[in-house]
């Protein structure tokens, strides 16, 4: 399985859509708010050089938004 990582925000209505894409195909992923976790901010800004949300790492392909067609490529979800 992939390792998901999704920095997002709890404001961001981009945010809770892709959250929702992930979780309604089984996707398990890890969670990070950089609107509070300032070192995952940066984290964030680095892997993808974007201040903002939502950016997902899935294994080291970096995403900025909420992309549906390329995240379900990468991870082989049939949309």
């Amino acid at each position: 399985m992939a390792k998901v990582k999704v920095y997002s925000t709890t404001f961001c209505p981009y945010c809770v859509s892709l959250k929702d894409f992930l979780k309604e195909n089984g996707v398990a992923f890890e969670e990070v708010d950089v609107g509070v976790d300032i070192v995952s901010q940066k984290e964030m800004v680095e892997k993808s050089g974007q201040m903002g949300v939502p950016v997902v790492d899935i294994d080291g392909h970096i995403v900025v938004g909420f992309d549906r067609e390329k995240i379900s490529q990468i991870l082989g979800i049939k949309i």
